[in-house]
């Protein structure tokens, strides 16, 4: 029987021996973007710093210190560790997990300062 010629027969080398880019599965990235980036996080640093700098105190200055943190925080997992290019199963397996960890932490301390003040109210 002949072969049919529109169905292509499997190469025979292993794509990484092909010396071909079929190795390599993600994308390059332009150089400007990691720089834009980089950019980006000396500002939000130098915001962050300029909360002390300035004497903000209270809450004002732990939103804002939070704030900023957590926005380096997202620039980095998102870029230079390139979530922001995957699948959304491997992201929400990745993020979900920290997330309900910080809704477990933030709960037990919630009943921590209901125990404390129920206790104050308590022995008076």
């Amino acid at each position: 029987m002949a072969s049919n010629p529109a169905t292509p027969a499997a190469p025979a080398t292993p794509a990484h021996a092909a010396g071909g880019d079929a190795a390599h599965h993600g994308q390059q990235h332009p150089i400007g973007l990691y720089l834009k980036i980089w950019l980006l996080l000396f500002v939000l640093s130098a915001l962050s710093y300029m909360v002390d700098y300035f004497h903000v105190s209270g809450y004002l200055r732990w939103t804002l210190i939070l704030l900023f943190m957590s926005l380096k925080a997202g620039l980095i997992v998102a870029v230079f560790m390139h979530m922001a290019w995957e699948r959304m199963a491997l992201i929400c397996a990745i993020l979900i997990p920290p997330l309900c960890l910080l809704v477990l932490v933030w709960l037990m301390a919630e009943e921590a300062n209901h125990t404390f003040l129920t206790r104050g109210i308590f022995f008076r």
